[in-house]
């Protein structure tokens, strides 16, 4: 009973104890917070990746290898093999290409002076996407995409006929195809629903089998919004058939993209087995190496976010040992300063174990207090860091977290109870062990020595 009496007593009645407290509760916190919100990214990058990409993608290398008679141009006998694997809920091709986009008809001049230019170092330099629709939205999640509601662009007027003629259009001339663009795509181009834009891209020459200039005109049909800055900003959807004629190649697809049932349990075993079934029917040569999954697709990136994870809690836990080494110097100036009060508690009865029980509970408090507080106002923070970065950003009109060059709406944030305990339980074990030094000090100071010190 004497050690927790003596313990908090000892706790209370001296305010450098609050520096040890102040340093776990900020360590605590901020470790919290800046998990939470990593986290956060991380399952958001997840979700948003997950949303918008398939399982899996099946890209026939045989494909690049143009002219070769003994390569099948067409996805039927692809998608026959894939949709016939138990697992698959649904597989849609795609074709993708690289062009540039330009408001307005085709302007010759401007033309000209467009191609001349890499694409690569055109500020529109976006992938151009051929997709049977009907499939797709079964795939992938283009439909919500469609639904969702824009913030720089115009919604499509039917998402479930996104290809289908603007209202208030009408053609001159000629019917154009339509065109849907990524949100901030839309935005950035400064066009809006109904109106032209062209395609500029280089296409294969039969005759002199090199890659030529060539464009074509679109009718915007509206836009869709992923929540992925990256597809947002660009990529463009048209009909499958339309892009492939005007490519002017046999190539009907670029790709299959695969849905499963259970990708978490069953997608390994289901990647093994196409490969094997493509690759017997000629249809890939690299086995599994032409068949990725949307993580392989993504994986720099959420690889990255995952290494910003584990070095950024390094980081902060060595705010946790500044804190417990603080706790050390206290007990350590405490033991120096009550060796008088040692030797009266030995000389009453005190074993060792006792007086180093004594000293223990200390840090112990200082610790579960600390740890308790900083748990609580990490969490809060962590659930509202977007509103308290909002009122930030306003209040000192300062942008500090620029949603444009993002992935997200909002700064996302994923408290996980099991790594809150574990990181008081962190705290605790660790103002323990900096405080053993300075309690086992004071258990094994010799009683008649510590009653003459004055």
């Amino acid at each position: 009973m004497f050690r927790s009496f003596l313990s908090w007593r000892y706790l209370l009645h001296r305010r450098t104890n609050l520096i040890g407290i102040f340093g776990v509760m900020l360590g605590v916190g901020a470790l919290i917070a800046i998990l939470s919100i990593m986290t956060g990214f991380l399952q958001q990058t997840r979700a948003s990746v997950r949303g918008t990409l398939a399982d899996f993608f099946v890209r026939p290398a045989p494909l690049m290898h143009s002219g070769d008679d003994s390569v099948e141009y067409e996805p039927e006998r692809v998608l026959e093999i894939v949709r016939a694997e138990p697992g698959v809920r649904a597989a849609t091709p795609q074709y993708s290409w690289y062009g540039m986009l330009v408001p307005g008809g085709v302007d010759t001049a401007r033309t000209a002076e467009l191609q001349s230019r890499p694409l690569d170092a055109q500020d529109n330099a976006m992938e151009v996407v051929g997709i049977d629709f009907e499939t797709e939205a079964t795939t992938t999640a283009l439909d919500e995409a469609l639904r969702r509601p824009p913030f720089r662009g115009h919604a499509v007027a039917d998402p479930k006929q996104p290809f289908a003629r603007p209202p208030r259009y009408k053609p001159d001339g000629l019917e154009k195809p339509r065109i849907v663009l990524g949100d901030a795509l839309m935005g950035r181009l400064e066009v809006r629903r109904g109106e032209e834009i062209t395609l500029l891209t280089a296409v294969f020459d039969p005759e002199s089998r090199t890659l030529v200039g060539s464009n074509k005109g679109f009718i915007v049909a509206g836009s869709f919004r992923t929540k992925d800055n990256e597809i947002d900003s660009r990529r463009a959807y048209v009909e499958r058939e339309v892009l492939a004629d005007f490519l002017r190649t046999d190539a009907r697809y670029t790709c299959v993209l695969v849905m499963l049932d259970d990708y978490e349990h069953d997608g390994e075993r289901i990647r093994e087995s196409l490969a094997k079934k493509l690759e017997a029917a000629k249809l890939i040569e690299g086995q599994s190496a032409e068949i990725l999954s949307w993580e392989q697709m993504r994986q720099t990136l959420l690889g990255a976010i995952k290494n910003e994870r584990v070095l950024m809690a390094i980081m902060l836990s060595l705010i946790l040992v500044v804190a417990c080494f603080s706790i050390f110097a206290i007990l350590s100036m405490m033991v120096t300063e009550k060796r008088r009060d040692i030797g009266v508690l030995t000389a009453l009865g005190a074993t060792p174990r006792g007086v180093m029980h004594t000293f223990l509970m200390i840090a112990f408090w200082d610790a579960l207090v600390g740890a308790v507080a900083g748990a609580v106002l990490g969490t809060w923070l962590a659930v509202k860091i977007d509103p308290f970065e909002k009122w930030l950003s306003s209040t000192f009109h300062v942008q500090i977290f620029d949603r444009s060059i993002y992935y997200f709406d909002e700064i996302p944030s994923v408290v996980e109870p099991l790594w809150v305990a574990v990181i008081v339980l962190g705290a605790l074990l660790c103002a323990l062990l900096f405080a053993a030094i300075p309690a086992w000090r004071a258990a094994r100071m010799d009683p008649l020595e510590a009653l003459r010190y004055e």
